[in-house]
């Protein structure tokens, strides 16, 4: 395909697309609303799974030791725990910093535990963090089997909970995703229809002199993309703007300060977002125009 015959195309399609005003108008509308639909689940997802990383860094098994335990048991120990596959980060407490923070938490009735400075009840531990929370069963199993343990502690209901919620958001999304692209190729395919249907005694004559299906196709492929890649950046747009102003009063607010929970800003997720709806845009728009063309091309 040399210049001239690409310029072509690619003015054709942009003249069918500002020459439909009304058919256009309609696409980009609808397929605006489907984008937004999907950007706000796809939002919502990359949230949970940033807040389940977050998690994931806080949400620690908690390993306590014997009393007897000598300091190198304690030290090896300490070392095992790091080589499990699966654990992020290790962080040891001594008995001194467990009794220690029980009378931080008691705040001004530490007098209470004035006499366990020299008789001290709590145990040494370890606190252990993991690079992925559907690993946690796997890691009690494994810690479990070491010597010098004495029980261990973890937030089970919690982090089956998290992880279902994070599964179920991730199935949702995909859902919804597939049921989007459906509408928006049924969208694409109808609105250049029309287009096409008005123009088909036209196709039929160039169709007879000996135009290939690809000149005549391209076109309307281009046409479906700039609806496409048109409707990806006004519901960019309109998403970043409404996701900043929703986040700054989530941020600002006393509950998720209570929480210590933080959200991703729509920065951190722009080349994502871009890469996700141009291609989206791009893909649905040239299946759109494919579809549309099947039935006018066979002559």
């Amino acid at each position: 395909m040399n210049y001239n015959v690409f310029g072509y195309l690619l003015g054709e399609g942009f003249r069918n697309f500002l020459k439909n005003k009304k058919s256009t108008g309609a696409s980009l509308m609808i397929m605006c609303a489907t984008m937004l639909i999907f950007g706000l689940f796809f939002i919502i997802g990359e949230n949970v799974n940033n807040i389940m990383r977050e998690i994931e860094t806080q949400q620690g098994i908690q390993v306590f030791l014997v009393k007897d335990a000598t300091e190198e048991q304690i030290t090896q120990f300490g070392e095992k725990l790091r080589s499990l596959d699966g654990v992020n980060k290790v962080e040891f407490v001594s008995e001194e910093d467990a009794l220690n923070q029980v009378k931080e938490q008691m705040k001004d009735k530490q007098f209470l535990l004035s006499g366990y400075d020299e008789n001290n009840p709590f145990s040494a531990s370890y606190i252990v963090t993991l690079t992925d929370l559907t690993l946690s069963d796997q890691v009690k199993t494994q810690i479990s089997s070491f010597e010098n343990v004495k029980n261990i502690q973890s937030r089970d209901e919690t982090i089956a909970a998290l992880i279902k919620i994070a599964n179920g958001v991730r199935i949702v999304s995909g859902i919804i995703l597939v049921l989007l692209i459906v509408i928006s190729v049924f969208i694409i395919a109808n609105t250049i229809k029309l287009t096409v249907h008005a123009r088909r005694k036209e196709i039929s004559i160039m169709k007879y002199v000996g135009a290939t299906n690809g000149f005549i196709r391209w076109p309307f492929i281009v046409e479906g993309i700039i609806i496409g890649v048109v409707a990806a950046l006004i519901s960019i747009l309109i998403l970043g703007v409404s996701y900043n102003l929703i986040t700054d009063n989530i941020m600002n607010s006393a509950i998720v300060s209570a929480i210590n929970m933080s959200l991703l800003t729509f920065s951190d997720m722009f080349t994502l977002i871009i890469a996700v709806y141009l291609g989206l845009g791009i893909g649905i728009g040239t299946l759109g125009s494919v579809i549309s063309m099947r039935k006018y091309l066979e002559v």
